[in-house]
This record gives C-alpha cells, structure tokens and sequence, in this order.
C-alpha cells in the first residue's frame, strides 16, 4: 500500500502542472493579462458544468495494472480538475483589501512567477498524498475493505459545484476590475 504512494502523487503533481503552468506562462503576456483572467474564470466555471453533466468516470480508469498507477492518478487528477481551483489565485483573481496572516499566501501568488506555480503544484500534492495516504491507510487498518464497498459516497457533485462558484467569484472580480480600469 505505502509503495503505491510515490506513483499516485507523481500522478497528481504532473496533472497539477498540466494544468497550473500554461496559465502561468500565460501570465507573462501581460497586455492580455485581464482576457487570460476571464477566459480561465469561464474555463473553470465551463468544466465544473461538464462535471455537473457528465457524472459517469470512464469505465477504462476502474482497472489498472500497478505499473500503470501513474497514468491513472494523472489521468484521474486531469478529469476531476487537479489545479483548476489553484489558477485564480495563481492569476491574481482573488484579491483582498487587507490580507489576514492566513491569506498571505494567497497574496505571495498574486505576484508570483512560473517558480511559484511549480511550488504550488508540489506543496499541493504532496498535501494531498499524505491525507490520502493516511486516512487509506486507516481506512484499511480500522474498518476494512468491506467497509469501502459499504459506505461509498460520491462527492463529485460537490467538485462541480464548487469549481462553478471559485470560477464565478473569479470571473465577477475580473470584470469588475475590468470596469474600474476603463
């Protein structure tokens, strides 16, 4: 179980960059700063819909070989969104009057470069393969595996709705930046 780890989290880091870095490079163009900003806000309202839509994960992703564990956690880590939620912050989309020390962080992305973004995708998954990991490891240990087939919940709803929402603010804050800039 532990050494299933390492891929599921080199899966998950690579989807993350996939997704994280093309908008950071496209950061760069900074005349079309603002367009790239409500283009990733409509992005990520777009895909959370599709998700809201299309509920059925791909029958080919529910049987693979360990050897293939990587590809799996990439490809999972991409249909799901992996690093949609972390753009706007990345582009600057959430701002804050005064930050609180809980949100400097969020105020270090707004002015971050392509360093960042890969800090971003690395701090994120391994965040996430050490609570996974974990609570797996637990699962496993305490309740069992008949536990899993059991008590299955979905949250893929919740995923849409939530990148629907983050996409909003985002693309609501652009256009009202957009506005006070002409």
């Amino acid at each position: 179980m532990v050494a299933a780890l390492w891929p599921l989290a080199a899966g998950h880091l690579l989807a993350m960059l996939a997704v994280i870095l093309p908008f950071a490079l496209l950061v760069a163009f900074v005349e079309w700063q603002r367009q790239v900003q409500i283009g990733a806000g409509l992005l990520i309202i777009g895909f959370g819909i599709f998700r809201l839509v299309h509920r059925r994960h791909p029958r080919a992703l529910a049987r693979i070989r360990p050897t293939q564990l990587g590809l799996w956690s990439f490809a999972v880590a991409i249909a799901h969104g992996a690093g949609l939620m972390l753009v706007p912050i990345y582009l600057g989309l959430c701002r804050g009057a005064d930050l609180d020390k809980g949100h400097e962080a969020a105020g270090t992305l707004m002015n971050a470069d392509l360093g960042m973004a890969v800090l971003v995708s690395v701090v994120h998954a391994t965040a996430m393969i050490a609570a996974g990991g974990c609570l797996a490891w637990l699962v496993y240990r305490y309740l069992g595996l008949k536990f899993i087939s059991r008590s299955w919940f979905n949250l893929d709803t919740t995923w849409a709705v939530s990148l629907i929402l983050v996409g909003a603010v985002a693309l609501v804050l652009s256009l009202a930046d957009l506005e006070r800039s002409s």
